[in-house]
């Protein structure tokens, strides 16, 4: 008798283990994080990693960790989405070995090929599971979706920044397509999915920012591509790569009969430096809902840089917009046009001004996923924060009456 109460009594204290380590797990990762950047010289793509870090380094202000039980409560919003793939909480973020790396000869992907058609990308348009995705690709991935050539050197470290809120089968379909397209260009590349958690608006370039934030605590990065996650690259001569002035990569888009709609078009794809991202202050934040926020970034980089956006030709920069699949877009962003035109100073909107909530990092092995909540700010808060002034509505003249 006395055994069977020592056994009940076991069994309950395990009982009671279990129930706290739960919650802890459910709990502990939600954060508030401010982020200060501390501008600096212009450097070298090529930068070894203690320098690059010491160049681009932020501060993170106000750092709280507050338990989100809300969260947890309910699913956020993507976790549950992505159960079939494998995954890890916390890892140590694979790097290539710093003295073998060295030795080994430069990676170089040839696009000197006469016959184009060699470089045409068959684009996958069936929907597989994660599961069976990681079959397709991820024997040679790390969980991240962090993969660098084993037999080369890769000059740059690239970090695909995707924003995301509810598009699961557009996400199949991109990592599905962009690993063995990045895979081939012989690249050192992990891509990152921050989905924006919430019912506020969506910021997709709130998003970018946070992307480049965390990001950077994983690797030193020297390369960023802002991605939309329902475009598909069809040449492998785009290369996704960085250069000393940012590219626009999406020129040519089937939806618009591979036209560019207008000149300072700098949606969909685009690359920077990571000198030129934060010297530009990264994406602006103040574009809740849909539009303004590309031809904002267009107006930095000519305003703020005192550069050009460069293009790769029309016939190379060629992408497969993935359709719909009932995808409802944003609403349209009355106040953008306000804001757009006010010509805020920059310094006072974008990676310095970021205010999120940090949900978690999981590490898949296709990918990165980033679970953030944002902080949405109303019209009349932004005017006020970048004194923005109101335009008086344009008073008639009045008109002489006629003798």
């Amino acid at each position: 008798m006395l055994k069977n109460r020592r056994r009940i009594v076991l069994l309950f204290i395990c009982f009671l283990i279990f129930i706290q380590a739960v919650y802890y797990v459910f709990t502990l990762r939600g954060k508030t994080i401010q982020v200060k950047i501390i501008n600096s010289p212009t450097t070298s793509l090529n930068e070894r990693k203690t320098d690059i870090e010491k160049l681009f380094a932020y501060v993170i202000k106000n750092s709280t960790i507050i338990n989100n039980a809300s969260a947890s409560n309910e699913s956020i919003r993507g976790v549950n989405s992505f159960a079939e793939g494998t995954f890890a909480i916390s890892i140590n973020f694979t790097k290539p070995d710093p003295v073998e790396y060295s030795s080994l000869p430069i990676c170089n992907f040839s696009i000197s090929n006469n016959d184009s058609s060699v470089y045409k990308v068959a684009i996958n348009k069936t929907i597989y599971s994660l599961n069976v995705i990681e079959q397709h690709h991820g024997t040679d991935l790390h969980l991240g979706g962090h993969y660098f050539p084993k037999t080369c050197q890769a000059q740059q470290r690239l970090a695909i920044i995707v924003c995301y809120r509810n598009r699961l089968l557009h996400l199949k379909l991109f990592l599905d397509n962009i690993h063995p397209f990045l895979k081939q260009q012989k690249l050192d590349y992990t891509i990152f999915i921050v989905n924006q958690h919430g019912n506020e608006k969506f910021n997709r370039a709130a998003l970018f920012n946070v992307g480049y934030i965390e990001a950077m605590k994983l690797y030193s990065f020297d390369c960023f591509i802002f991605h939309d996650v329902d475009l598909v690259p069809e040449d492998l001569r785009n290369l996704y790569r960085c250069g000393e002035q940012p590219r626009h990569m999406s020129v040519a888009v089937d939806k618009f009969n591979y036209r560019l709609l207008y000149s300072t078009l700098f949606g969909g794809v685009t690359a920077f430096s990571i000198s030129d991202f934060v010297s530009a202050n990264g994406y602006p934040t103040v574009y809740w809902g849909w539009g303004g926020e590309d031809d904002d970034m267009y107006q930095r980089v000519v305003r703020k840089l005192k550069k050009k956006i460069v293009r790769y030709p029309m016939e190379i920069a060629r992408y497969k917009m993935i359709r719909s699949f009932n995808h409802t877009s944003s609403v349209v962003n009355p106040d953008r046009h306000a804001i757009l035109y006010s010509k805020y100073n920059y310094d006072h909107d974008g990676i310095n001004s970021m205010t999120y909530k940090l949900h978690g990092v999981t590490f898949y092995k296709l990918f990165t996923l980033v679970n953030v909540t944002l902080t949405e700010e109303s019209f009349e808060q932004i005017r006020l924060r970048l004194n923005i002034k109101r335009r008086e509505p344009r008073r008639l003249k009045p008109q002489k009456k006629k003798a």
